[in-house]
């Protein structure tokens, strides 16, 4: 094929743009390696080395020196990685802003109440509630509950919104206003020993009493023009071409506003929403993929589900076939098992793409259950996808490939929640195997990585990081046999990824016909020292041929 392209040099040349780096690593298998790409028209050309200087012209010298990869897929993140910066961080590591600023964590309770206690003397109405985002109780020994928020106001309602999103954390005002007392209790009230509400709420049902009196500023607000974009800055950062905001409900102004922004000259990401079916119906859902229809374009890619089954584990809320080592059972389920049987028995035989939230192991359970249903009636002519997966055993993987799946693994968990989770949740046997990407590979699975942002900051290269190392925040080794190579780890940021979305025909590789979409990293990930993958930086992007280099390639780390 190559040796043909100077016969086209006539009616090509000055329509293609070639392209040189030290290294192009192209997750292409018929070219693995090469240093030069052509582009033309926004997509892909041709893939090799010095003829295609010889084809095209002599190659733009922007990335010589330098290593190009596939522009990286982010398959679960959540465009409130934009928006959720409208509220204080209060969490408990360092977290940079989209915008590149770096805000402290707050490692004790005396800080983390000092914080609020800060942010509470700066609100303008004595009425106003205070909010704040990034909390995570599972970091302090002698967790803040209520007692301590009623140190920051005893007159007015004080709401954390837990790292997961799937727990707040309320004082005594908001527990009032919400009805919760020891009379009332639901579904994923925590309580104390004396059986009083300690301020912990965990997933719908729990915290809705408190968030429908006092305001919900993270689940019902839309996108506004600004938060999309400051998503894309965020992507942009991390070196991210594709991202997906797994948990939606496209009501048209938000659809409006993706459509828009997406649109605007040098928006630098590919946006893929999946509409969640938590505030639907199956005949309102339906609906509601109807209306979409045909309103996506290059940037903005739509018709795919997400179903929510469970809650987080360092929540206590996911789903569990054996109790916490605190004594909670079981955990929370987000969506009644009933609605989630019915909503995989009518969206798989219709053909829509689902994405499916399962933390917990009973969690997977009941979907592998469900599935082994619905795929005797129809074939698995979508790849659906698992999401975070994290507690699947061998025999759970192995049903998975059987029936065509995809599991997403949420690998940062072992650097952030790592420790907890031996110590505080589920045990060292337990958490020494959550998100097994090592056995779901060699069981032949497709296995992609994610951030789940804004639960952890976007990052490939630290999710590559998190799955080839398995290293906790303290230093600990967790699980060394589910290590995975640093190959394998490329490969489930680019290309596993954009299976599981059903994008791989344009994104995921540097291969003819697709999308021109490269990230550019000052150092070969394959190449460097295993433990030197989160160190480095990423350079720059480009979507559909359009480069944009990083504002500062040094927080790109």
């Amino acid at each position: 094929m190559l040796a043909r392209i100077p016969l086209l040099v006539h009616l090509m040349a000055s329509e293609v743009k070639t392209y040189r780096a030290l290294k192009i690593i192209t997750m292409d298998g018929q070219i693995p390696a090469a240093s030069h790409v052509a582009v033309r028209d926004g997509r892909v050309l041709a893939v090799g080395g010095d003829e295609l200087e010889r084809a095209y012209g002599a190659a733009d010298a922007t990335f010589v020196g330098h290593v190009m990869v596939p522009g990286f897929v982010e398959a679960h993140a959540h465009a409130s990685e934009g928006m959720i910066w409208k509220l204080p961080y209060v969490g408990f590591y360092d977290r940079m802003h989209p915008d590149g600023q770096v805000f402290r964590g707050c490692s004790t309770v005396d800080a983390l109440v000092a914080r609020l206690e800060q942010l509470e003397r700066a609100l303008a109405s004595q009425d106003e509630a205070l909010f704040a985002w990034g909390y995570d109780s599972i970091y302090f020994s002698d967790k803040p509950m209520r007692r301590d928020l009623d140190r920051v106001s005893t007159s007015r309602p004080v709401v954390l919104f837990h790292t997961s999103l799937h727990l707040i954390t309320v004082n005594s005002v908001a527990l009032e206003l919400g009805g919760i007392t020891r009379d009332n209790l639901v579904e994923g009230v925590y309580v104390d020993d004396n059986g009083e509400p300690n301020g912990e709420l965990a997933e719908v049902a729990a915290m809705f009493p408190v968030l429908r009196v006092v305001g919900d500023p993270v689940f019902d607000v839309g996108y506004a023009t600004e938060d999309v974009r400051r998503f894309g800055r965020a992507c942009h950062r991390a070196g991210i071409t594709t991202a997906s905001d797994l948990y939606s409900d496209l009501e048209p102004d938000v659809l409006d506003t993706f459509d828009a922004v997406t649109r605007e000259p040098g928006f630098p990401a590919r946006i893929v929403p999946a509409l969640a079916t938590t505030r639907f119906n199956l005949e309102r859902l339906r609906m509601r993929l109807a209306e979409i229809s045909g309103r996506g374009h290059d940037r903005l890619c739509l018709g795919s589900v997400k179903i929510v089954t469970d809650g987080a584990i360092a929540g206590f809320s996911a789903r569990v076939r054996q109790p916490y080592l605190n004594g909670v059972e079981n955990g929370v389920w987000y969506e009644a098992p009933q609605k989630i049987r019915e909503m995989i028995h009518a969206l798989h035989p219709a053909g829509v793409r689902l994405h499916i939230h399962v933390n917990g192991d009973e969690a997977s359970e009941l979907v592998l259950q469900i599935f082994e249903e619905v795929v005797g009636e129809s074939a698995p002519h979508q790849r659906h996808v698992l999401e975070h997966a994290q507690m699947m055993d061998t025999g759970q993987l192995a049903r998975a490939k059987r029936l065509g799946l995809v599991v997403n693994f949420f690998a940062s968990h072992t650097y952030y929640w790592g420790d907890q989770h031996r110590d505080a949740t589920v045990g060292a046997e337990i958490a020494a195997r959550m998100n097994p990407a090592r056995t779901a590979l060699d069981l032949g699975l497709d296995v992609a990585l994610h951030s789940d942002a804004p639960v952890t900051p976007l990052g490939p290269l630290f999710c590559m990081w998190c799955a080839v190392n398995r290293q906790t925040a303290s230093g600990r080794d967790l699980g060394l046999d589910q290590r995975i190579t640093p190959a394998e780890a490329l490969r489930a940021v680019t290309l596993a990824p954009a299976i599981g979305l059903g994008m791989d025909d344009r994104v995921g590789s540097i291969s003819p016909g697709k999308h021109a979409d490269f990230t550019l990293l000052d150092r070969d990930p394959l190449g460097v020292e295993p433990m030197r993958i989160r160190d480095i930086r990423v350079l720059g992007t480009m979507l559909g041929g359009t480069w944009q280099p990083a504002a500062d390639p040094a927080a790109g780390r």
